[in-house]
């Protein structure tokens, strides 16, 4: 009786996980965007100082609740070296943050590249995507309205899935919650397609 009780209580409580990757080139701003995030959602989060991040070698954790929801972030390198690590994730996760350094216009680029071999991969076929023109705090840097034609080029790679591209500031926090609760809501749409991960466990 206990443990019907138990297991009850735990599938009432229990919030749906789901697993978001935040990808993008080295120094685009990944870790502190996750920096960023946590502040916003868990109380009392200290963040790390931003002048003490350094490259990401691997990767870095991070969880936030929101909207009833779990969402666990794997921060991945962006080192070309490291690209190759990311195809291991796809099949697991829910969303995707790309994030795009908009102040840095000779690598523009290679990031649209990056993205768009990403975005081909067949285990990220209809997953959220949401696309960030990150370190908008920075004098001329480039808005949405010259970032979005460079990332649109290839739209068929992009297929039958929710996107958005937004402006953002990781060091500012601003645009930061408007990102994540657009992601949520797509990541709760396509539940049906990728259930959360702890589903067998509700069952």
């Amino acid at each position: 009786m206990y443990t019907l009780l138990h297991g009850f209580y735990k599938y009432i409580i229990q919030k749906d996980e789901y697993c978001v990757l935040i990808l993008g080139l080295d120094n685009a701003g990944k870790t502190t965007y996750l920096e960023a995030t946590k502040t916003k959602y868990t109380k009392k989060y200290k963040a790390m100082n931003p002048s003490r991040i350094t490259t990401t070698v691997g990767l870095n954790i991070g969880k936030i609740d929101v909207d009833g929801v779990r969402l666990n972030f794997w921060d991945l390198g962006g080192q070309q070296e490291l690209q190759s690590l990311w195809d291991k994730y796809y099949a697991e996760c829910h969303g995707v943050i790309y994030i795009v350094d908009s102040s840095d216009r000779e690598r523009i680029s290679e990031s649209k590249e990056t993205f768009d071999k990403m975005i081909a991969s067949e285990h990220l076929s209809g997953v959220p995507l949401l696309v960030l023109a990150n370190k908008q705090d920075i004098p001329d840097c480039m808005g949405v309205h010259t970032v979005k034609p460079i990332f649109n080029q290839n739209a068929h790679l992009i297929g039958a899935r929710d996107i958005m591209l937004m402006a953002t500031s990781a060091l500012t926090g601003d645009g930061v919650d408007e990102g994540i609760k657009w992601l949520v809501d797509c990541i709760k749409r396509n539940s049906i397609e990728r259930p959360p991960r702890n589903h067998d466990d509700n069952l």
